[in-house]
């Protein structure tokens, strides 16, 4: 196989990839708290030997979450919570400290503000937060301080990593920090509103319909290229 064919299928594998990626995210438009992904393309040069020629590649392995603000949607759920501006909610679970933008809160049966999959969520000191069994009124201020009946019991914690390049996609929603994090000064959250996703449908659609078209320009040149060794082939060999 020669350096054409080798270029176009590392091309083409990270098209793949890139593919894979715009189809989560169509199917995760409507998911509260979710963070689009685009595939980056890196080049790869390797420097011929003697008279060969160098040999570049374009490799599609490497993924970027895009942490723009989505839309607030307002549910008037009194642990539904949506941070405006940056930051991310703090939870524990099983596999470690996670981070999220998803605000879909509820108290367990042990009175602990979890998620939708049961992970905790920690105050500004890093403690899980319980609401008190006897509180009834229980109202947010914007600073993300919890009060029952006008008496304040926890303040949500805002933080984020001190190097975003440290975080990385867990899971869903979830993101893992491979370092340390730092928590917001002056952290904004909004009581009776969840974020939603910052997927633009539209746009994924109109970048599915480029990568497949990529991805098919890529199918007809290797069949050329397939169809002019052959007939170097057969010339040579008569």
């Amino acid at each position: 196989m020669d350096n054409a064919s080798y270029v176009t299928l590392t091309r083409m594998s990270g098209l793949k990839r890139e593919m894979q990626v715009i189809a989560h995210n169509v199917a995760n438009a409507s998911t509260a708290g979710y963070r689009r992904e685009a595939v980056l393309f890196s080049e790869y040069v390797r420097g011929g030997e003697g008279q060969e020629p160098s040999l570049s590649m374009a490799l599609g392995n490497t993924r970027q979450t895009y942490q723009l603000q989505g839309g607030l949607s307002q549910t008037g759920g009194t642990f539904d919570m949506a941070v405006e501006g940056e930051g991310f909610f703090h939870l524990e679970t099983a596999q470690g400290l996670r981070l999220t933008r998803a605000g879909i809160f509820t108290p367990n049966e042990a009175g602990e503000i979890v998620n939708m999959d049961g992970h905790r969520l920690l105050d500004a000191g890093g403690a899980a937060i319980f609401v008190p069994p006897d509180a009834r009124n229980i109202i947010m201020a914007r600073d993300g301080t919890l009060s029952g009946d006008g008496v304040p019991f926890a303040q949500v914690g805002l933080v984020r990593p001190v190097d975003p390049v440290t975080m990385s996609r867990a899971a869903g929603t979830l993101f893992a920090v491979d370092g340390d994090i730092e928590p917001i000064e002056a952290p904004m959250i909004l009581q009776g509103f969840v974020e939603e996703s910052n997927v633009e449908p539209l746009f994924e659609l109109s970048r599915m319909i480029e990568v497949q078209r990529a991805y098919e320009q890529g199918q007809r040149l290797l069949e050329r290229e397939d169809e002019r060794i052959k007939n170097v082939i057969q010339t040579l060999g008569r």
